[in-house]
């Protein structure tokens, strides 16, 4: 086994720098990588609770879902990658079971390289956070 670049942090600075005009968005960043310890399904669904709520917030968490699926594709491993509405029950708990079913093995692997992403998107937050902005979440 050799070592391959996943290209991690591009793809975070890449994420942080489209989301980083709406006010309070990439804060998120740090609720993600809080968000990790309780893996992946619960992940993945934060964004369906901010996307009604508050859909700049949404819509960066539901990007990075959406980077992380595609990083961890080029790693072998197939994520759940459309979009899916707070309103279909039927849909969600499909996900839900899928996320479930990864063999623990491929879950282990996720949780650390979406540990390694979150890292990068927070540290990318951080760099690029806009000065004098009053943001609570950051």
């Amino acid at each position: 086994m050799t070592w391959k670049s996943y290209d991690l942090d591009q793809e975070a600075q890449r994420l942080i720098l489209k989301h980083r005009d709406q006010k309070g968005v990439i804060g998120q960043s740090h609720k993600m990588r809080i968000t990790v310890a309780f893996g992946l399904e619960r992940f993945w669904g934060e964004q369906l609770r901010l996307l009604d709520k508050e859909p700049p917030k949404g819509e960066y968490w539901r990007d990075t879902w959406k980077s992380f699926a595609k990083i961890m594709l080029k790693a072998g491993i197939e994520l759940p990658q459309e979009n899916v509405s707070n309103k279909d029950t039927i849909k969600i708990q499909e996900i839900a079971t899928k996320l479930w079913q990864l063999p623990p093995e491929d879950q282990r692997i996720c949780l650390a390289v979406l540990t390694q992403f979150c890292d990068s998107l927070v540290w990318w937050t951080q760099r690029y956070k806009k000065l004098g902005v009053d943001d609570d979440q950051q």
